[in-house]
């Protein structure tokens, strides 16, 4: 009799161009291939006219004949808004009675598939990778296309801190600082990792949702079809451009009908392309706290990065001679495969601490955004903070969760709401605590608590609707620098208004309950003050710093009217008990 043993986790890169599927087996990752030997199954799906699909490379081998049917790069609309800009197919899911998530279901059912005929047994649980920086709707709904394939998705882990696992499996014993620069069909993420005895931890990561060879390849293409005199967008023209792209990184010189092409015009085209990772780069230097100098090594990951090209860029960038030693088309498989051995109990010498990419928090009265997780921080993460109401009479409070670098709520994106009803009261009568988890998959999870009924009101963010094209996402962290400025003094403008208009109405009710008892002189000193804070309020300058110092002469010069006032006060309480 068999014994069967239990079912492995799988290790799933859901690549733009390709995926593939691994398992650790007798403690050593593997991937998988197909029954026809190829370990690499092109992310190709064909939706036939009647219906029947197609996944692999019998469908990517179909997109000359219908290239309206056959859906590729499905990853670059993964979690993306119908109507949002970015990167337009030469098909319509819509037409096709498809969605994204079921177009990355079917890629993820085929690898599903190549597993079990490999192990010859079921299996049921998948670590996928997406690119570290995909925001939470991307990631949510790349679990959804994993669930729809009927696997349990137990870790959701980006591409660059897989790879790093790959890179250092044989020396965990080292400590190194190492970059990741991974750039493949769709996406550009580079992040900065320091290893030590076993511990992956995650320092920074940067990145473009919408930049990769598949850019390229479209850049090409138009190039070629002017000197050929085809359309840009012919099939026959796009493939091309891409098998000259690919010849191009070994050799000199290739043909297309005809047409040679060298490599210094590839290398013309592409230069622009490439020169936008290098913003990308710098920035997850800064945020890691480390130069270039006092990294140990530079991997190279994702298939673009085999151009000749990429790697003069990465050593003039870094000022070293990057890491090949990785194979660039596997690494992010077998970094998957060996998270899915970890979390499997198959492995147990690695511990991996990853990071959230951009800042979580609420926006709080005045229109500012509150940071609750900042940017950077290790995952698994809680965190939450008190909150009370703003306004008299208020009988609910609107909380908006928000993802992003700016100061001001409205700068950020809104990932959801909610509302947290509870009995009018007073201004800060009502206190509502609010809780952020953000479990190991990069997924928010919200508790807002009404802490005088202990009712709880709960939200995941899942299957987002950003407010803004995914291809922002990596614009947030520039804005954030090019406006910090402006910002900054925008929010020490409305916090200095909040506490102006809050101390006006205090002053003038202090003079109306004391009335003739206030010397004239110093009344008059008041009511000069305070013109001076309405003046400022009402100029259309904001100047924080006039108006920070206008409250303040304003706060002091009424000190006696609040001594006055709780002398006043203390009289009355003692009146009323019959003790004057």
């Amino acid at each position: 009799m068999k014994i069967m043993q239990p079912a492995p986790i799988l290790g799933i890169d859901l690549g733009t161009t390709n995926s593939l599927v691994g398992v650790v087996d007798s403690g050593f990752p593997i991937l998988l291939a197909d029954e026809n030997g190829s370990r690499s199954t092109p992310s190709a799906v064909l939706h036939g006219e009647d219906d029947k699909v197609t996944v692999g490379a019998v469908a990517l081998r179909q997109r000359a004949l219908h290239p309206t049917r056959t859906v590729t790069s499905v990853k670059r609309l993964i979690g993306r808004r119908p109507g949002e800009a970015g990167w337009v197919p030469p098909y319509v899911l819509s037409d096709l009675k498809t969605t994204p998530v079921e177009v990355s279901a079917e890629i993820l059912k085929h690898l599903k598939a190549v597993a079990e005929r490999a192990l010859e047994q079921s299996v049921s649980k998948a670590v996928i990778t997406v690119p570290a920086y995909f925001n939470d709707a991307q990631r949510n709904a790349t679990k959804q296309a994993g669930e729809l394939a009927g696997l349990e998705v137990v870790r959701i882990l980006s591409e660059p801190t897989a790879a790093a696992l790959a890179y250092g499996l044989d020396k965990l014993s080292e400590h190194q600082k190492i970059a990741v620069y991974d750039l493949g069909g769709g996406t550009f993420d580079i992040s900065v990792l320091e290893m030590r005895d076993g511990v992956f931890q995650v320092l920074a990561t940067a990145g473009d949702t919408q930049l990769g060879g598949d850019d390229l390849d479209r850049l090409l293409a138009r190039f070629i079809a002017e000197k050929v005199s085809l359309p840009p967008d012919d099939i026959r023209v796009s493939e091309g451009a891409e098998a000259v792209k690919k010849r191009l990184s070994s050799d000199e010189t290739a043909s297309f009908n005809g047409l040679e092409i060298t490599r210094a015009e590839l290398e013309k085209i592409a230069k622009p392309w490439i020169g936008r990772t290098r913003t990308h780069c710098l920035r997850a230097l800064s945020d890691a706290g480390i130069k270039a100098e006092q990294l140990d090594e530079v991997i190279l990951v994702g298939g673009s990065t085999r151009m000749p090209l990429v790697r003069d860029h990465v050593r003039e960038i870094f000022g070293r001679e990057p890491n090949t030693s990785q194979n660039p088309d596997e690494a992010i498989a077998l970094g998957a495969t060996i998270q899915a051995g970890i979390l499997g109990g198959s492995l147990r010498q690695v511990l991996l601490l990853d990071v959230t990419p951009l800042s979580l928090g609420i926006e709080t009265f005045g229109g500012l955004m509150n940071i609750i997780i900042p940017r950077n921080t290790t995952i698994p993460a809680k965190a939450g903070e008190m909150f009370t109401n703003a306004v008299a009479n208020q009988s609910s409070m609107l909380i908006r969760i928000l993802q992003g670098e700016r100061e001001l709520a409205k700068d950020n994106w809104e990932l959801g709401r909610i509302e947290v009803p509870f009995p009018p009261v007073p201004k800060g009568g009502a206190r509502v605590g609010v809780q952020f988890r953000l479990d190991a998959n990069g997924i928010l999870h919200v508790l807002a608590r009404d802490t005088a009924t202990s009712t709880d009101t709960t939200l995941e963010i899942r299957g987002t609707a950003v407010d803004v094209a995914d291809e922002r996402v990596e614009q947030m962290i520039a804005e954030s620098v090019d406006f910090a400025f402006e910002d900054m003094n925008e929010r020490v403008w409305t916090e200095t208004r909040l506490k102006a208009e809050e101390l006006l109405p205090a002053v003038d009710l202090a003079l109306a309950q004391l009335g003739n008892t206030i010397d004239d002189g110093e009344k008059s000193e008041v009511i000069r003050h305070a013109a001076a804070v309405k003046n400022l309020l009402d100029s259309p300058a904001h100047d924080a710093r006039a108006l920070k110092e206008a409250t303040q002469r304003l706060d002091d010069a009424t000190q006696a009217l609040a001594v006055m006032l709780i002398d006043r006060a203390v009289e009355e309480s003692l009146s009323r008990r019959g003790l004057v």
